[in-house]
């Protein structure tokens, strides 16, 4: 029986596909291709088994820019006869969640990919770019979070990212987000389809943006990811903008390609006036420590978190120690109230964000400090836990509040470590 049954995470191959030319500009031409699914459980069932089939390769091309798919299912061996019918449709299965427009001819799509790699553009409005730089001697490369001047574009040793902001408005968008919206599902753990009645929402995406072989005034872009985002009602007349998914590709995971988007993300909302603040729905683990590490480098380097925050002062250059500053502890509330306003960061991150900046700033041998950055933490914890912890005895009820607050003081402190 399990000769015939195929984990479909191992099934399942990805490829982003280039133009033959495009390749060679590539230090691994296979770069791009052959990278597999985290999940495939809201395509294939949450035990993620293909029946029916012997080495079984479910084989998913994209074209690196427009998307465009091309769907190849191949095995060895396919159970034939009286058990033909408890054979798993694959095909019937993903079409379910493909356009209907894929191609299943690898000669027509290669002719695809190479049209496309010349005439694609990205849909939307720019909002962002950044660079990255490519040393050739140490064969390693920088993401240089500052737009790219003439020089870099002209440069083969500078690679170019831009992102684009779009909505179900932008001509030709609707169709693109049918082809992309497959890796939602494929690597965001109870990810889901979004409803396109549903007309407020908006798309950033990410593209590399590389020169052609024929030159850079015929540049060729590439999906990196995209992240959606909704608003929702702020009064008075404003809206809080609500991150809801957000999906790098493996290919260019572990880079500094996340905190790149995030970072676009979190600057167009600083640029729109009618957008309150940014909020994040349920955010996993891994991309909950990528947004407290961008905040918190964003405080680091703003000013009035460096002086006024700390008790401090510019003097020929140099940040000069003065008194005690706004941020305490304990923090002074009305002014931590309006820089986060000013910001347009969350209350609960804003508030973590601050702790964990006394924290970095504390000195464990100063206890009048410490105990009021305790009180503080606790405060906290005590407001968002209220329910919970009001239903203890005091007794209890205190043993819980410590308990929880070294487990926020520790990971503070391992927030911090990656920061430094």
């Amino acid at each position: 029986m399990s000769d015939w049954t195929t984990n479909s995470n191992e099934a399942l191959q990805l490829s982003l596909v280039r133009a033959p030319k495009d390749k060679e500009l590539l230090e691994d031409e296979n770069e791009y291709e052959g990278f597999q699914p985290t999940f495939t459980y809201p395509i294939f069932g949450e035990d993620e088994k293909v029946y029916g089939y012997q080495d079984l390769v479910i084989d998913l091309r994209l074209a690196s820019g427009s998307l465009v798919q091309y769907l190849s299912i191949s095995s060895s061996s396919k159970l034939t006869g009286k058990a033909a019918s408890t054979v798993d449709d694959v095909e019937g299965t993903l079409y379910k969640f493909i356009p209907p427009d894929y191609l299943k001819n690898e000669s027509e799509f290669l002719t695809r990919v190479e049209r496309d790699a010349g005439t694609f553009r990205p849909i939307g409005t720019k909002i962002y770019s950044y660079k990255q730089i490519h040393h050739p001697k140490s064969a390693s490369s920088q993401l240089i979070m500052e737009p790219p001047t003439q020089a870099d574009e002209e440069n083969n040793d500078v690679i170019v990212y831009e992102v684009y902001h779009a909505t179900w408005d932008t001509p030709g968008f609707r169709e693109y987000h049918r082809r992309m919206q497959i890796f939602i599902l494929l690597y965001i753990e109870g990810g889901s389809y979004i409803q396109e009645d549903e007309e407020t929402w908006e798309f950033v995406v990410l593209y590399e943006k590389r020169k052609r072989r024929d030159g850079p005034k015929t540049p060729t872009y590439h999906f990196v990811g995209y992240s959606t985002l909704f608003p929702f009602y702020c009064f008075p007349e404003m809206v809080r903008m609500r991150l809801s998914q957000f999906v790098i590709l493996p290919p260019y995971q572990r880079l500094g390609h996340g905190s790149a988007l995030y970072t676009a993300i979190y600057q167009y909302v600083l640029d729109q006036s009618r957008i309150a603040e940014l909020t994040v729905e349920d955010p996993a683990e891994a991309f909950e420590d990528l947004r407290d590490r961008n905040d918190l480098r964003m405080l680091l380097h703003h000013k009035q978190f460096i002086c006024e925050g700390f008790g401090a002062e510019p003097l020929n250059g140099m940040i000069i120690k003065t008194s005690k500053g706004k941020l305490g502890p304990p923090a002074e509330k009305g002014w931590v109230e309006k820089w986060r306003r000013d910001l347009k960061i969350a209350g609960r991150q804003f508030s973590r964000l601050i702790e964990m900046l006394i924290l970095k700033h504390l000195s464990p041998h100063d206890a009048k400090a410490m105990r009021a950055f305790r009180l503080q933490v606790k405060e906290r914890l005590y407001r968002f836990n209220y329910e919970i912890l009001a239903q203890l005895e005091k007794q209890e009820r205190l043993e819980k509040l410590e308990e929880t607050f070294q487990s926020v003081k520790e990971d503070y402190q391992r927030i911090l470590a990656m920061v430094r």
